[in-house]
This record gives C-alpha cells, sequence and structure tokens, in this order.
C-alpha cells in the first residue's frame, strides 16, 4: 500500500452504526429477531425498544456484515412487524468491538 490516504474499503474492518426502527415494531419479537439475525451474522450490540414506539440500537461488526443488518432492519424485521423507516446514524470505523454479544435491553 501507498502511504497517504485512509484506505476506504467497503466491507473491510470493522463498523459502528446506531438505528431507530419505525412503525409496528414494538410487541411483535421485534427485538428478539434482530438480536436472532445480528447472532447470525456475528455481530455485536444491543436492541431495545423506546418509550414513543421504536426500536433502536447499535450494530457492530464487519462493515459488510453490518450493511446486511442495515437492510434487513430496513426491509424484513419480524415477521409480524410492520416498518415504516429505518433511521442510521453515528457510522463510523472502530478499532474494535465494544460489545462481547448482542443484547437485548430493557
Amino acid at each position: 500500500g501507498s502511504g497517504g490516504g485512509v484506505a476506504m474499503a467497503d466491507g473491510d474492518g470493522l463498523m459502528s452504526v446506531d438505528y431507530e426502527v419505525h412503525g409496528k415494531v414494538q410487541g411483535v419479537f421485534f427485538r428478539k429477531y434482530t438480536q436472532g439475525e445480528a447472532k447470525k451474522l456475528g455481530l455485536v450490540g444491543w436492541v431495545q425498544n423506546t418509550s414513543h414506539g421504536t426500536v433502536q440500537g447499535q450494530i457492530q461488526g464487519p462493515a459488510a456484515r453490518v450493511r446486511e443488518l442495515q437492510e434487513w432492519l430496513r426491509k424484513i424485521g419480524s415477521p409480524q412487524s410492520r416498518i415504516s423507516r429505518a433511521d442510521f446514524s453515528n457510522e463510523k470505523k472502530i478499532e474494535a468491538l465494544e460489545h462481547k454479544e448482542f443484547q437485548i435491553l430493557k
């Protein structure tokens, strides 16, 4: 590699992103399915219900896998859920994972 710039090889390295999913996402096992999907993809982070009817959390892991879960959160979700939109924020590259596993927070 040549010196200077940072290589933006997407899918390489670890990334972290926060998310909030809007729609009918509470009371439909959304958190349980999100945890299952994250574990399947080998991601860590957390998911929780908010007081205003959305589901929010953070995802960390290999960039390509994080992207897969973002797509899942945007389009699929749990079988009974109705996702109106998913917002993603604070996307950044990280050197190391800040979580041990993917947890459902109360």
